[in-house]
């Protein structure tokens, strides 16, 4: 396939087969390249430090997991635009991958022969090298299939381990099963099913790495509760705040108390007003606008100061007078924009947020209202007792799992119009931005159960499983299949794919995948992906109503 670039990893590869010229999500050819370079990079240190490891060389490894989850996080779809801090992270890599590699010839090891360990450019030959390592150095389609969905997973699991080690839990475990899969994938021989061998294990340890973000974030900040969020707006300026960074909301927090500013959440920061520790801030408004897709208009109205902790970031118009208005943080960045940097407390300075925000006007009333979330794990299973009451009387029939991600593709409304018509004895469990598709519509409650129970954040997927196999405990069932819960998830980037592995890795099986199946899914994976899990896609509503048993 011919073009400047060439990425698939997102649902909204062009044409549903991938992005050649420019991203559909504003990544030009040239930062999409660097992208590739700084993987290929990732991946020399990966099969340098596995080596050393084996052997029980020592070095810093504290240098190296912090270097490969940050350069796999920014490479998420939609985190990072800014090109110039790519490529400074490509040349850290490439000194940290030679220090690896000049300790390995002082131990007297023999390392792979691979061109991640011996490639040594400049400035001057990366663009031309990273046009020779991205996704289609692979000419095997399937193994390039399996080799994609090994390293989109390691994305994800990058992004919701780099949460927790903002909060100060890491797991070695976790650091070295991201370098060994990486180095395997780079200097090994491996046959297909020891790909999906791999991949299989790559969604156990996104469990594992999901846990140790649910156990960091209601360790620091409490569990989760029933909590009803204002979605107006206050009469003094206000800062708005996406992205999933937790601690960097603490800190916004803190600085701005006092100071006459309000605070906002946006899209996946909604959650965050489910969390005890941060209903103390009289000033933590409430949440302003829907998904990330709509940010371009949201913004604009918003008027004050927007900090990205995390993706997703939609690249603003050339005009749009609110790009001043634009701090990235963490592996965020756009050109342009200002950079807010960590001390080494892991602290975040917002006064230049702060000052800026004293300057604007108040946010502008985009609707009234208030949302209710907060039914996480802890929550739901309090809520257990009148929940199994609810599904042995009959008046829970199913469960939906409509969890995943929204999006700005037409072809999404579908989640509206399914959720609108399901039965009245149905209740939806969700996490992510995919119940902005329908957390605003008045679907009731079923004896005062919400019929749209919210857990969270994507990584809050984990509270789901939790609760799928508590209530398969509750009931006595001996397969987690055997529930009365069907899955109809939403995707859009590389979070989703590991929350999609974490499920198959606890024996969940009848995923259905939309708005439409993964462009980086050859027919051969989908075959086996088929026959092993029962993944499917989606149809119409009503067809997918009556496949589901839900039908009047």
């Amino acid at each position: 396939m011919e073009g400047n670039m060439f990425c698939y990893q997102c649902q909204e590869a062009a044409k549903g087969v991938g992005c050649v010229l420019k991203g559909v999500c504003g990544k030009n050819a040239s930062t999409a390249c660097s992208m590739d370079l700084l993987l290929f990079v990732v991946r020399g240190v990966s099969v340098a430090a596995t080596a050393l490891r084996r052997q029980s060389v020592d070095f810093d490894r504290n240098r190296v997991d912090v270097f490969v989850t940050d350069a796999l996080f920014c490479t998420i779809t939609n985190a990072n635009f800014d090109e110039e801090s790519i490529l400074r992270r490509v040349e850290a890599g490439l000194e940290l991958r030679n220090e690896l590699v000049a300790l390995a010839v002082q131990a007297g090891m023999a390392l792979p022969q691979v061109d991640e360990l011996t490639w040594n450019g400049s400035r001057t030959d990366f663009s031309d090298k990273a046009k020779t390592v991205g996704v289609l150095r692979e000419p095997n389609v399937d193994v390039r299939s399996l080799k994609e969905l090994l390293v989109y997973g390691l994305k994800g699991m990058a992004a919701y381990h780099e949460h927790a080690m903002r909060l100060g839990h890491s797991d070695e475990s976790i650091h070295t099963f991201m370098q060994e899969a990486l180095a395997r994938i780079t200097a090994d021989s491996l046959s297909a099913d020891e790909l999906v061998a791999l991949v299989l294990r790559t969604g156990e340890v996104g469990v594992q790495t999901m846990a140790l973000l649910d156990a960091a974030n209601t360790g620091r900040y409490g569990h989760p509760e029933m909590t009803r969020v204002n979605i107006g707006v206050g009469k003094r300026p206000g800062i708005l705040i996406s992205g999933h960074d937790l601690r960097d909301l603490e800190d916004l927090l803190e600085q701005t108390e006092g100071t006459g500013i309000d605070v906002y959440t946006h899209s996946e920061m909604l959650p965050a007003h489910y969390y005890p520790a941060f209903k103390k801030y009289k000033h933590f408004v409430g949440n302003y606008g829907n998904a990330w897709w709509k940010q371009r208009e949201e913004f604009a109205a918003f008027n004050g100061p927007i900090v990205f902790t995390t993706n997703c970031i939609v690249p603003p118009l050339e005009n749009a007078a609110y790009k001043e208005r634009m701090f990235t943080g963490n592996s965020t960045g756009y050109p342009g924009c200002r950079h807010l940097e960590t001390d080494a407390n892991g602290r975040k300075d917002f006064s230049e947020v702060i000052a800026l925000a004293h300057q604007c006007e108040p946010p502008t009333e985009l609707e009234t209202g208030e949302l209710i979330g907060g039914f996480a794990h802890n929550q739901v299973l309090q809520l257990a007792d009148a929940v199994v009451g609810a599904v042995k009387s009959g008046a829970i029939r199913k469960f939906i799992v409509m969890a995943g991600c929204d999006g700005r593709m037409k072809s999404r409304d579908y989640y509206t119009e399914f959720a609108k018509a399901l039965p009245q004895d149905t209740v939806i469990l969700t996490a992510g931005c995919a119940k902005y598709k329908y957390n605003k519509l008045p679907l009731g409650d079923i004896n005062g159960i919400p019929r749209v129970l919210d857990a969270g954040q994507c990584n809050d997927s984990y509270s789901l499983a939790l609760i799928a196999l508590k209530l398969k405990e509750v009931f006595g069932l001996n397969d987690i299949n055997e529930l009365p819960i069907v899955y109809n998830i939403a995707w859009y980037e590389q979070k989703a794919v590991i929350v999609l592995l974490a499920l198959l890795s606890l024996g969940v099986k009848q995923i259905h995948l939309g708005p439409t199946l993964p462009a980086f899914l050859s027919p051969g994976v989908v075959k086996v992906l088929v026959e092993n899990f029962g993944i499917g896609g989606i149809t119409s509503v009503d067809e997918d109503l009556a496949k589901f048993g839900l039908k009047g």
